[in-house]
């Protein structure tokens, strides 16, 4: 409406307002001019606007006791072109039951909104940083670079971010698709998940699991396998022998716990593969030893003990290792029942660590981080390589050590021609009865992916059979062969290991994802369903595309806020999580 027309409206009002009661004149009986009925119907529209923004702007500061800035402006809470007699006229009429009605209801409005604020606060943990320190909102729930000292309230406790980080010894990644894991599932499409991890070589237990914990390849950590010989300690590292295998020189790299513990961050260690102190000494805060058959719900019982310190005592960084699954392949191989039943309870475990982290409403504190090591391959019916026909009794014989399964790392005695035995291997690869079977590699011709050449550790000679086949001899034959076995190829899908997360890093990479796609459909152009770094989106999965897990000690470090001071020297992809946080 124009200044023209509001001030038409005020001289109307000043007009019709002052009619007696009873009088009988022609506008009385409804024979106003058609200038007149136009000018009146706009002034009651005018005034119905009026008073509703006025009554807005008292639901907001007059409750309070506070005075409108723009009443103040216009003289004092009362609209300026109003006559003395009607001030007076709305001072004994105004508080009529509909003003006190609304007047009310904005009152109702404004304590339900803060009871909600209040909830939503408690419930989603709006972050914090402790002594007046603060956060920036990103208005979506969530607080941006919530990490390393900032605190977030579950509704009774503050928290600082945690990370659990999980492995499922032998959880190949197409597990996940036989319809066993549906909680994992659950909990991968509440957050994401990866179409795989991809182990470093080889794909054994005690090489990947460190490869987690340090972000190194197997040539620049030093554990090379699960069992080797090491030319300069002259000695043989045996992962299941504690008095080898805790003792720190073995141990090259520096584990996510020592890196988080000097930046003063707690950590909790539940019997994940490695020793309970590195070289420099450091150690993990809290340290449970390697124990086997320990059920799924003593260990969930040591985590939520953990969950459940007090804020000073608590752990950020809390890691465990969980067996059955591997020892389940192994024993009666991938596609068995006990593989099956084994899955299902791992399923179990993962729901009820979720659950257990829902109920503490944890969901935007808590990171659950869910991983394996490697796959499994079906070696129930391998063909069998025969190394005594190879190299004859006198070269098998002249072996001094063997390093790995199923790959065979060769050290020949020091009076032994090497040179003549390796040149032997070579040429049976390359025969019509052995092409494509094995391939024999020393330092020099190690496929350059493997990143498995540059340390003594490794042996000079590495014999790699093909998945179906095994290396062994006429004596060893496949007696208590295993029937599921890895140490194969990483670039093997059935070697993949399984990436399941929960918790803040999910909401925020997936926010990430969303931000994406508003930005392709405010250009006007037609998102290709693809962004940087996933496999594939929809409203129901987020599926990251197949990383390497030299990856996971840099998002650990990024999650806990400490990559930029606190990150050790490491194999990952500089950059690598910035498309995702």
């Amino acid at each position: 409406m124009s200044s023209n027309d509001k001030h038409k409206n005020r001289n109307n009002k000043a007009q019709y307002s002052k009619l007696p009661a009873e009088d009988d004149s022609e506008e009385r009986q409804g024979l106003l001019s058609d200038d007149a009925r136009v000018a009146n119907a706009d002034l009651e529209s005018n005034e119905r606007r009026l008073e509703g923004e006025r009554l807005a702007r008292y639901s907001v500061y007059g409750l309070w006791g506070h005075e409108d800035p723009r009443d103040r402006k216009n003289g004092g809470g009362k609209e300026h072109h109003r006559s003395g007699d009607d001030d007076d006229e709305d001072d004994r009429q105004g508080w009529s039951r509909k003003k006190i009605v609304y007047t009310a209801a904005g009152m109702i409005a404004l304590l339900v909104g803060a009871t909600m604020t209040n909830c939503v606060a408690s419930v989603w943990g709006i972050g914090r940083r402790p002594e007046g320190q603060h956060s920036a909102s990103t208005g979506s729930g969530m607080v941006k670079g919530f990490s390393g000292d900032m605190l977030r309230s579950n509704g009774t406790h503050d928290f600082k971010r945690t990370v659990v980080l999980v492995s499922i010894d032998g959880l190949r990644a197409d597990y996940l698709d036989r319809g066993l894991t549906p909680h994992l599932l659950d909990i991968s499409k509440k957050g994401l998940r990866a179409k795989s991890m991809r182990p470093i070589f080889p794909t054994l237990t005690f090489p990947n699991h460190w490869a987690l914990m340090t972000g190194l390849y197997a040539e620049s950590h030093g554990i090379v396998a699960n069992n080797f010989w090491d030319p300069t300690l002259k000695e043989e590292f045996h992962y299941n022998k504690v008095a080898s295998c805790w003792k720190p020189e073995w141990w090259f790299g520096e584990p996510m716990w020592e890196s988080t513990e000097k930046a003063s961050i707690t950590t909790a260690n539940l019997m994940w593969p490695g020793p309970p102190k590195t070289m420099s000494g450091a150690s993990s805060t809290y340290f449970v030893p390697w124990k086997d058959k320990v059920p799924l719900d003593e260990k969930l019982d040591q985590i939520t003990k953990w969950i459940d310190m007090p804020l000073e005592d608590r752990p950020q960084l809390i890691l465990m290792y969980e067996p059955s699954l591997d020892q389940a392949g192994h024993a009666t191989g991938p596609y068995s029942r006990r593989v099956n039943e084994t899955l299902l309870k791992v399923d179990a475990f993962a729901k009820d660590l979720h659950n257990a982290m829902e109920a503490r409403h944890l969901g935007s504190i808590v990171d659950i981080i869910f991983v394996s090591d490697h796959g499994m391959a079906d070696t129930s019916h391998p063909e069998p390589i025969y190394m005594d026909d190879i190299l004859g009794p006198e070269g098998l014989s002249a072996i001094e050590h063997e390093d790995g399964w199923p790959a065979m790392g060769i050290r020949f005695a020091p009076n032994a021609n090497a040179a003549q035995y390796l040149e032997t291997l070579t040429r049976a690869s390359k025969t019509k009865q052995h092409k494509g079977k094995f391939h024999v590699y020393t330092h020099e011709t190690m496929p350059k992916r493997w990143h498995f050449a540059n340390n003594k550790r490794i042996a000079p000679i590495y014999v790699v059979p093909e998945l179906g086949y095994i290396l062994t001899t006429r004596k060893e034959g496949n007696v208590g062969m295993s029937k599921g076995n890895h140490g194969y190829d990483n670039k093997e899908p059935s070697m993949h290991a399984m990436f399941v997360a929960h918790g803040p890093f999910s909401h925020e990479a997936k926010a990430q994802v969303q931000t994406h796609t508003r930005r392709s459909m405010g250009t006007g152009r037609r998102p290709n369903g693809k962004c940087e770094g996933w496999h594939s989106t929809s409203d129901d999965a987020y599926i990251l595309d197949t990383f390497q897990n030299v990856e996971i000690y840099n998002l650990v470090m990024k999650l806990l806020g400490t990559e930029s001071k606190y990150t050790a020297p490491n194999n990952g992809t500089a950059g690598f999580w910035d498309k995702y946080l």
